[in-house]
């Protein structure tokens, strides 16, 4: 395993290859009573709310790094563990988590496409079985490369080297389902709200290559652009980030605190 990395997205019956390695380390960020209830076998429950930081009225940020290395380790993350995620509602929690791990510094995380629903789907084992944990000894190193914050966005605003993608719906991106002080979105930005990148049709699946390539590609959000996703808090637009970064864009931040940040902001530049 050490020298195969498992590829960024896994279908189900890739996972099921690698059950009981003691180098694959599955967390399943669903709710704690679907976990309790099933789940893929020998993975390890996080709750969502622990790898996110609120500092109201600004929410989804992200946790000091001793926080986040205590976490890891009560995991039993390894710098060697291969992560992959999963969780019950289409991917934005344990891309969440998974952008998390990139910003720490953990190379090695994948995505099971389809989540929970995918596993169930495709006749494959489940348990309510606990995982027993060793706890490992897990050192965070900062890689910011794919963090964007306020000050990041508004010193690029305009470049034509940048597109912003906003994962919110329609009318959230328009100001008028107003959930801070101000609506609208950030200058510049495109909508592509984040479930449109998954089928439907294939339990919750991303969409084909081809499709998603098109999808971003007909808005603008093109390869040799710096990107910044973001949302509400940086919970939806990281499964927009995740996907960019499956399709091989170079250069993806997410934009932690999001829309809860800039629109609470008294000063900063809105379009609606």
């Amino acid at each position: 395993m050490s020298d195969h990395r498992l590829p960024l997205l896994l279908e189900p019956a890739e996972l099921r290859q690698h059950i009981g390695s003691d180098q694959v380390l599955i967390v399943d960020l669903s709710n704690a009573q679907v976990h309790q209830q099933y789940h893929v076998p020998g993975a390890v429950h996080l709750d969502y709310g622990h790898i996110i930081k609120n500092q109201p009225p600004i929410v989804g940020l992200v946790p000091e790094a001793t926080e986040l290395a205590a976490m890891f380790t009560a995991l039993g993350l390894r710098p060697d563990s291969q992560v992959v995620a999963y969780d019950e509602e289409g991917g934005g929690k344990a891309a969440r988590f998974l952008w998390t791990l990139d910003v720490t510094g953990h190379p090695h995380g994948s995505l099971l496409n389809g989540g929970l629903q995918a596993w169930l789907n495709s006749d494959n084992p489940i348990t309510n079985q606990s995982r027993g944990i060793t706890p490992g000894d897990y050192t965070v190193r900062p890689h910011e490369q794919a963090l964007a914050d306020q000050e990041y966005v508004r010193s690029h605003l305009g470049r034509a080297d940048l597109a912003i993608v906003d994962a919110r719906s329609p009318a959230e991106y328009q100001g008028q389902d107003l959930r801070t002080r101000r609506g609208g979105h950030i200058p510049g930005a495109v909508n592509i709200e984040w479930t449109r990148v998954l089928d439907h049709r294939r339990n919750m699946r991303l969409k084909s290559e081809d499709e998603l390539r098109q999808l971003f590609e007909t808005a603008g959000v093109i390869a040799d652009k710096q990107i910044v996703t973001y949302c509400q808090s940086h919970h939806r637009s990281a499964l927009i980030y995740f996907v960019l970064k499956y399709l091989g864009y170079p250069r993806v931040k997410g934009y932690p605190g999001s829309w809860s940040d800039w629109g609470n902001s008294p000063d900063t530049p809105i379009e609606t």
